[in-house]
């Protein structure tokens, strides 16, 4: 593969994104947009799912909204997997990115034409959630390995232009809830699902108008050896036929042809997921060919997937269950002005961007120490955080049992703590499967965080219905019992730490992971040295 001169180090003269390569630009930009168009959607959906029809919604009970909510977004990480593969075998990445922006945008825009009289609800509504799921997993996984191939010499730059692409995420998961929030409030809930495709449509043009800017990477897939080109083929038909089949369902489910409940799709896919989950895990367990110290490595990654799934099934109540007690329990009048609610799952984002540097210098300077607290310690910190946002919460929910509602406040320090704990888990987990994962497995293992990230949103659903408006004297005793089993599980990790911690053996070098009887095990099984 040829290489351009955009991922060496600045040059006189040579077009720059604040110092790095100019496909930065190109890439942070259309990532920024691409996160507008996803969150500010996103921020509507249950809100305009449980919305009464006269008000222009949907008219679903609070589990059954929850549920698809859950389907809808662990759909978005599921798609991820194909998605990559498309891009390597089929498309190329960079083609990728293109065909899922369009496809996002048009899902966009189908969510946005019954309000306009052009299609039914439901049609416009189910083909489009379809559509965008179908994009992300096109344009996410690889949008993300695009921005490492602009620095081929890698190091720390890398590393800094990985903090900029992360701030384009950012800046553009907090303006979408926020516009597409005011839009709907003022104008109409099709008009935010317009101002999504939007979103989506501007950053197809930014990126048109600057691929140029990202070199020879990705804009042809791998090539594929001769004997294999008939089974790639025969994958690429058979993701084709199962996308095909995802609309063919949606379709008979709105003609009323087979009937679709939403919450026991959720729970056969937590069912499906899970076994797919031990499947995998007992295979690599069960491989020979792997040594003590990655086997080993296999059970603490174990041990983070169940911890990711269950973190994200209480984090990811932001735009399910607190977003409902935003818009209904929540006091929002500021100087006369009514806020969105969906203005609240701009704090995330927000709050990123602030806390995030100090994360990363905090672990720095603890790690020049010797203190910085084990990957299994980073866990149990982020539960216990997710716990403390969770008791905010439980008093909350205690306050609005007389009819009253409650000062923005709550939410404010809720989602500040989630954000912290989501600070010890998310980047920290994703690292962690970058150093743990057996080579012969690491695209598989990475796959694998995935699957935590969708078994996590699918429990979040499920876990959001049962916070349904009609229960709200229930609602105490409920968050009481989540700030509970946060303890519990950072307890759990708390105690497994030392035994995790062992088992990682992250002081062992890489070359005493290779067994000396098979020295070529592991060629091409993944990087040499994953980067922390």
């Amino acid at each position: 593969m040829s290489q351009s001169n955009e991922g060496s180090p600045a040059i006189p003269g040579q077009r720059q994104f604040f110092g790095h390569p100019a496909g930065l630009g190109t890439l942070f930009f259309t990532e920024l947009w691409e996160r507008f168009s996803y969150y500010g959607m996103r921020a509507l959906l249950v809100l305009f799912m449980t919305a009464a029809v006269v008000e222009g919604g949907m008219g679903f009970d609070d589990p059954t909204a929850n549920a698809i909510y859950g389907l809808y977004t662990a759909g978005v990480y599921l798609a991820a997997l194909p998605g990559g593969w498309l891009a390597d075998r089929i498309f190329g990445q960079q083609n990728a990115i293109w065909y899922g922006g369009i496809i996002i945008a048009a899902g966009h825009i189908v969510l946005s034409l019954p309000g306009f009289g052009l299609v039914p609800e439901a049609y416009g509504f189910f083909l489009g959630l379809i559509l965008i799921v179908v994009g992300t997993g096109l344009l996410k996984p690889n949008i993300s390995s695009c921005v490492g191939e602009l620095y081929p010499e890698g190091g720390s730059r890398r590393d800094a232009g990985y903090v900029i692409y992360y701030m384009g995420i950012n800046v553009g998961a907090a303006l979408g809830p926020f516009i597409c929030g005011l839009l709907r409030v003022n104008m109409g809930w099709h008009w935010g699902f317009a101002a999504a495709a939007v979103g989506m449509i501007a950053g197809l043009i930014v990126y048109r108008l600057t691929q140029r800017h990202l070199g020879e990477f990705g804009k042809e897939p791998h090539p594929t050896p001769p004997e294999k080109q008939g089974q790639t083929k025969a994958m690429a038909w058979g993701i084709y036929a199962l996308t095909a089949g995802l609309f063919l369902f949606a379709l008979l489910a709105l003609q009323g042809v087979v009937v679709m409940d939403a919450r026991q799709m959720a729970e056969y896919s937590v069912y499906v997921i899970v076994g797919v989950a031990v499947l995998f895990f007992a295979r690599v367990l069960l491989d020979s060919k792997l040594t003590k110290i990655e086997r080993n490595r296999t059970v603490v990654l174990v041990a983070l997937f169940i911890g990711a799934a269950l973190f994200w099934s209480g984090f990811e109540q932001a735009g399910s269950s607190l977003n409902l007690f935003a818009e209904r329990y929540t006091a929002r009048e500021l100087l006369g002005i009514v806020i969105p609610a969906e203005a609240f799952q701009s704090l995330n984002p927000v709050y990123i961007l602030i806390f995030a540097p100090f994360f990363s210098a905090l672990w720095i300077n603890l790690g020049r120490r010797n203190l910085d607290p084990s990957i299994p310690m980073k866990f149990a910190l982020g539960f216990a955080q997710l716990g403390i946002g969770f008791g905010f919460m439980w008093i909350a929910a205690s306050l609005i049992q007389d009819g009253d509602q409650v000062l923005p406040t709550w939410l404010l320090l809720t989602y500040l703590f989630h954000t912290t704990g989501e600070l010890c888990v998310s980047p920290i987990g994703l690292s962690a499967t970058s150093k743990l994962a057996p080579r012969s497995y690491y695209s598989q293992m990475m796959g694998m965080w995935f699957f935590g990230a969708a078994l996590g949103n699918l429990l979040a659903g499920l876990l959001a219905g049962e916070f349904s408006g009609d229960q709200v004297e229930q609602f105490p005793e409920l968050y009481r019992q989540i700030v509970i089993f946060c303890g519990v599980v950072t307890v759990g990790f708390l105690v497994a730490t030392p035994f995790l911690k062992k088992m990682a053996a992250l002081d062992t070098p890489t070359d005493d992971l290779v067994r000396e009887d098979e020295p070529g095990a592991y060629e091409g099984g993944g990087p040499k040295q994953p980067r922390d």
